[in-house]
């Protein structure tokens, strides 16, 4: 292993032999997947020439820091796999919901507005005008006045009295 981490190919070339058959063995088993095993094989022998100078004999043997190195990496990968499925799932998931329930949100304002119109039903024929002047056709205070020949004022009044009784009669809660 010294000689490795001096660089030495020949001492690589036989410390390969000795050991990748074991290392991909040890590999297949984690992953079961013969060719990603190929790649995390020659992955840890990369690694193995790169980092043999970390290598400590007092700590174990070159055979046992080698497959630790291999268990690792191997379980990094089915990790690694394992996070890709599931953002390719969540992704999947995302794009077949619709961000909100389609038809519950029709039927919700379906119902609504049919409340609103049977709740317009209620207010006197002056309330009725002016609130549908202003929530309906966008006309201010003044406009509403103008369009129905009244003051300001009484407008108002009608205004705030219809929208007191809709709310009322919608059953809406003032905070």
């Amino acid at each position: 292993m010294a000689r490795v981490a001096d660089g030495d190919q020949e001492a690589f070339a036989a410390l390969y032999d000795a050991i990748a058959g074991p290392v991909y063995g040890l590999v297949l088993k984690v992953l079961r997947d013969p060719s990603q095993s190929e790649e995390v094989t020659q992955e840890v022998m990369v690694e193995v020439w790169r980092t043999a100078a970390r290598f400590s004999p007092g700590r174990g043997s070159v055979m046992t820091w080698v497959m630790t190195v291999a268990h690792r990496r191997a379980v990094d990968r089915v990790r690694s796999e394992q996070a890709a499925t599931d953002r390719e799932q969540r992704n999947a998931h995302r794009e077949c919901m619709p961000d909100y329930d389609q038809v519950s949100e029709e039927v919700t304002v379906r119902l609504e507005s049919e409340q609103v119109r049977r709740c317009m039903r209620t207010l006197t024929e002056l309330q009725r005008q002016a609130v549908t002047l202003a929530y309906y056709q966008g006309y201010t205070y003044p406009e509403v006045a103008a369009a129905l020949s009244a003051p300001l004022g009484t407008v108002k009044t009608r205004m705030r009295d219809g929208l007191i009784r809709l709310r009322d009669c919608m059953g809406m809660v003032t905070a």
